[in-house]
């Protein structure tokens, strides 16, 4: 079905020059690019978040041997 799409504009007070945050929506994807990033550079592949250094070192001992 056809989909209408409203805008609406209203300041909000709290926000600099009237502006609402929306950057919560961007670390959805953040931890599984880095994670995919460190697996691509490396060939570790690491499952759990944070990535510590300790981790990303005994990922890629793993792999290396």
């Amino acid at each position: 079905p056809p989909v209408e799409s409203i805008l609406v504009e209203v300041p909000d007070p709290e926000g600099p020059f009237g502006a609402k945050g929306l950057g919560e929506h961007v670390l959805i994807p953040t931890a599984a690019a880095i994670l995919n990033a460190i697996h691509h550079a490396s060939g570790a592949r690491i499952t759990k978040v944070p990535a510590t250094p300790t981790r990303v070192l005994k990922a890629i001992n793993e792999v290396c041997g």
